[in-house]
């Protein structure tokens, strides 16, 4: 009988993973004279933590960097249509939005055609929502690199962002085709989508490194990961307006930075307004307050999952 295929790429896979951070970690000793013996102690939940876990990772940015490539490498690989799935995902929701709420149900867009509309939320929320998938599930995926060797554990999670920022990149190409083709004339607004995905970005990361440090023990949080991101879609204003939210709501609404970060993108990209300085403020607040006890909470758990995954 003839071996089954999908165990072998999976070990494949593994070791490539594992070829790839001795690589970085060879270039890294190269370029440095001394790298220090790292002593993992207990857990310990602090702020001296965060600011020293952030020293360490600089150190090690040149296997942040290998690791993001090896996972644009991987995702494609022995693809057909390589980079063109980036955008295709994208397009096929809101082909399939663009028929329900604007055939079925109506949806005010403030005048603009509703595919642009819907595009403007969807790729931040994609962005998003695949970016945490990938990290929460990639730190149990390859259980070797916790146990062999150390580097700092969060370049798991933030490599899978650095790769979804690249996706993002490619599916932005098909959001200007679209606005040239309904001719939305675009303004200095738009220079306010830097900002705004860096705040989305840093959302992004809290969550992924808090989900996949509960992950390492619980694998409960993988499971219901998909249910909880399906609730928090329709939660947030991306196939509807933050207008069509009702006023009593909206305040709890921009309690979540997702929700504050599409409408602010929306609006500044389709050129409607300029981000209200009030919404920026509470979206920038909450996200690093987040991202601080995320990553403190993260660095506790460290030093103990190496036994758990």
């Amino acid at each position: 009988m003839a071996p089954e295929p999908a165990p072998l790429r999976a070990t494949s896979t593994l070791t490539q993973a594992d070829d790839s951070i001795r690589h970085a970690w060879t270039e890294s000793a190269s370029s440095v004279s001394t790298r220090r013996v790292r002593v993992v102690g207990p857990p310990s939940f602090s702020l001296r933590t965060v600011f020293t876990g952030i020293a360490v990772l600089a150190e090690y940015k040149d296997l942040l960097y290998t690791l993001s490539i090896f996972r644009l490498n991987v995702r494609y690989k022995q693809s057909m249509l390589g980079w063109v799935w980036a955008a295709l995902q994208p397009l096929a929701l809101m082909g399939i939005y663009t028929f329900v709420f604007s055939h079925v149900a109506k949806v005010n867009t403030n005048g603009t055609a509703y595919p642009p509309f819907v595009f403007c939320g969807l790729l931040p929320w994609i962005f998003f929502s695949s970016a945490v998938t990938s990290a929460v599930h990639g730190m149990v995926a390859y259980p070797t690199l916790l146990t062999k060797m150390y580097f700092p554990r969060e370049i798991i999670p933030l490599s899978y962002l650095a790769a979804g920022v690249v996706d993002f990149a490619i599916a932005s190409v098909v959001l200007v085709s679209m606005l040239l083709y309904y001719k939305v004339t675009p303004t200095w607004n738009l220079l306010y989508v830097v900002p705004i995905l860096a705040v989305l970005g840093a959302f992004a990361a809290a969550i992924a490194l808090l989900f996949a440090a509960v992950q390492v023990r619980f694998r409960d949080v993988g499971l219901a990961l998909p249910f909880v991101l399906q609730i928090w879609m329709f939660a947030t204003p991306v196939v509807y307006s933050f207008q069509a939210v009702p006023q009593r709501m909206r305040t709890l609404y921009l309690l979540d930075p997702v929700a504050g970060a599409i409408h602010m993108f929306r609006g500044a990209v389709l050129g409607a307004q300029t981000p209200d300085p009030r919404v920026m403020g509470l979206t920038c607040g909450l996200t690093f307050l987040l991202l601080l006890v995320a990553y403190a909470y993260f660095k506790a758990s460290e030093a103990t999952m190496a036994d758990r995954v």
